[in-house]
């Protein structure tokens, strides 16, 4: 059980990072290469710690939760480590030749304070990715992790402690009453990642200040298997997407657009699918994780009844346990199809063009990513009808492992973007300079604008 933060506290220690900020030491590039390289060694001196309460809240298996937490932050430092003082650098830009012999520049510049909010299914790199985005710019933050992961978060509040100042890097922890006294405050920069419900409380606080926002949020990302798919590979791609994180990923998979065609062959892939990587009894996998809590157990096992299961359907209250399930047969307007799954629960929607698919999702809410399993020409073209945060052609989710690669959402799934160089530019104003000598005044610019006529036509 998470304690909350005394709500005298947060004030206090937003107060202290202002001044920290001010004391302009974070605006050194050396600085803030050495607090990533602290962090760094602190991940790998609690490695064990982080893994251990990863299991305890969430049933997550060494191996998948290196690879989905502490591999992208691992790899996430070390390009800072690697690019961060040319990224940094003033960027030169072409001057016109109205403005010369002035010369113009684009500078870096941090926010300020900032205040980063993660939610729960991957609860180390959605709270410390963005930190290292602010680190990189030159911001100091006030982390606030997720009470539904008390074990994990109770190792990143000490790992935090231990390495940086609060005037630094703060943890504050708590539940939602936590959060309103947070959002109360007035920081330079609000990191949110979770649902679209809670975003939007989010915003209206931060439109108090004018506080800029980048908005993580979610929806109900789709896929589009067309007839010409290679389904077997398109089947074990998404029962993998579908069963990490026992589907609790913001950018998972959450309705299938299949075409009737290869309906039944996918069905019969699937089952094979979940049974090579997990077993014949799911429940017995090692890397199956559970739901997070009782609450979120009994939303996705209600989504049962929405659909005829044609594979999977078993449940376990007491472990909070579903296993990976297919659904035919969904209404567009049952419960399962009207807000973000974040559970092992696909439904399928047949289609009998891609057309129908287009059409299918572009009444709905854009998404956060769009997976589409079809030949190239029928890729590209679904891609420029549609819209979504992110995409992937024949497979699902890789597209957040690649660094290199802005993440973020579009419209109901969110704004603004991060990983790698996009990190440091969420945390980051892009200031715009002009320099001009004294030793040449040109006198045109001045009242009363003689040869005007001249002027205009360099305008």
């Amino acid at each position: 059980m998470v304690e909350n933060r005394p709500i005298a506290d947060i004030k206090a220690i937003v107060e202290a990072q202002r001044r920290h900020f001010r004391s302009h030491a974070t605006l050194d590039v050396e600085y803030r290469l050495e607090a990533l390289r602290t962090l760094r060694r602190a991940l790998k001196s609690h490695e064990g710690e982080i893994m251990e309460a990863l299991y305890v809240d969430l049933h997550k298996s060494y191996e998948e939760a290196y690879l989905t937490e502490m591999s992208i932050l691992y790899g996430e430092i070390d390009s800072f480590l690697r690019n961060l003082k040319r990224w940094v650098a003033p960027q030169r830009r072409r001057t016109p030749m109205k403005l010369m012999p002035s010369r113009s520049k684009v500078v870096v510049e941090p926010l300020g304070t900032a205040l980063i909010i993660a939610p729960w299914n991957y609860p180390v790199q959605l709270l410390l990715n963005p930190l290292i985005g602010a680190i990189a710019a030159g911001c100091t933050a006030v982390l606030k992790p997720s009470p539904y992961t008390p074990h994990v978060s109770a190792v990143l509040a000490k790992l935090i402690a231990e390495v940086f100042p609060e005037e630094y890097v703060a943890v504050v922890q708590g539940n939602r009453e936590v959060n309103s006294a947070l959002l109360e405050q007035r920081f330079d920069i609000i990191f949110f990642t979770g649902s679209p419900e809670l975003g939007r409380v989010v915003m209206r606080s931060a439109a108090e200040h004018l506080t800029p926002v980048i908005l993580e949020l979610g929806g109900k990302s789709p896929v589009i298997v067309d007839r010409d798919a290679d389904i077997e590979v398109a089947a074990r791609r998404l029962a993998w997407a579908k069963t990490l994180n026992a589907g609790q990923t913001c950018v998972a998979p959450d309705y299938l657009l299949i075409h009737r065609d290869v309906k039944q062959r996918f069905i019969e892939a699937w089952r094979e699918s979940v049974r090579a990587m997990h077993g014949e009894d799911v429940a017995q996998s090692s890397h199956y994780v559970r739901m997070v809590s009782d609450r979120a157990y009994r939303r996705v096992a209600g989504y049962l009844s929405d659909g005829r299961v044609v594979s999977g359907g078993g449940t376990d209250a007491s472990q909070r346990y579903i296993e990976p399930t297919l659904l035919d047969d969904v209404s567009p307007d049952s419960a399962v199809m009207q807000s973000e799954i974040f559970g092992p629960v696909l439904p399928m929607i047949t289609i009998d063009s891609v057309d129908e698919a287009v059409d299918f999702i572009l009444d709905r809410e854009k998404p956060l990513a769009l997976y589409i399993f079809a030949k190239r020409a029928v890729a590209r073209r679904l891609l420029r009808l549609t819209s979504s945060g992110g995409a992937c052609i024949n497979d699902a989710i890789m597209h957040v492992a690649n660094e290199h690669l802005p993440f973020g959402g579009v419209g109901n799934s969110g704004m603004g973007r991060y990983h790698g160089r996009e990190s440091l530019y969420a945390f980051s104003h892009c200031r715009g300079v002009v320099t001009t000598p004294t030793t040449i005044d040109v006198p045109f610019r001045y009242m009363p604008y003689i040869l005007f006529r001249w002027i205009k036509a360099l305008l």
